[in-house]
């Protein structure tokens, strides 16, 4: 499984076009400009658009991600933006970030095998701070309406990889949320993110 996971996303990511885009996703955008600099996380960062975003604001930034080849291209992205990241190719339990190092882990549209997702979620906390920032967007357990509609806008086809705010409160207990909505938005994010989808958003403060 975690083979042909890998081989999914290399294979995406090994076109010349950038699949979800250049450009940094919305959502992330507005929050993070709210936001003085500091150190930040981006886990399944595939091609790099949002940590180049945030470097090119002045923050720290560290990602990871399965997939070499989205690696590679953010690094090219990054180099053309006139920016540095720190990357790093693996799984989370490979990579050994020290405990609550992050002012702000963004997670954005990193969907995760259903049998890990929230294992992750608990593991991503202990390398946030308190009074660190969780930023949020990904597709909720409803967008599956709204892809049989319309493959184009792309995400999970399974209910299990999609969220619900049921989850998000249970994985993220110790939050307080400064929002938590599910809610349509109209997508067009490079090849794979176009048309109507349903999505889950949150802004999280870690106690």
């Amino acid at each position: 499984m975690e083979d042909l996971w890998t081989e999914k996303w290399n294979e995406r990511y090994s076109q010349n076009d950038f699949a979800y885009g250049e450009q940094p996703n919305a959502y992330f955008k507005e929050q993070i400009e709210k936001i003085p600099p500091g150190r930040i996380l981006f886990p399944a960062e595939g091609e790099g658009r949002n940590a180049v975003f945030a470097a090119s604001l002045g923050w720290t930034v560290s990602a990871f991600d399965i997939s070499a080849e989205g690696q590679k291209k953010a690094m090219r992205l990054a180099e053309r933006n006139q920016v540095s990241i720190d990357y790093q190719v693996g799984e989370l339990r490979f990579l050994h970030y020290p405990a609550e190092q992050f002012d702000v882990i963004a997670l954005i549209y990193a969907h995760f095998p259903p049998d890990l997702k929230s294992l992750y979620h608990k593991a991503l906390d202990t390398y946030l701070r308190k009074g660190g920032i969780v930023i949020f967007e990904a597709f909720s357990k409803k967008h599956l309406d709204y892809l049989a509609k319309n493959e184009k806008v792309g995400g999970p086809k399974d209910i299990a990889s999609l969220f619900s705010i049921a989850e998000i409160k249970s994985d993220f207990e110790n939050y307080d949320f400064q929002q938590l909505t599910e809610t349509e938005i109209e997508l067009n994010e490079g090849q794979y993110h176009n048309g109507h989808g349903c999505v889950i958003r949150f802004v999280g403060k870690k106690r």
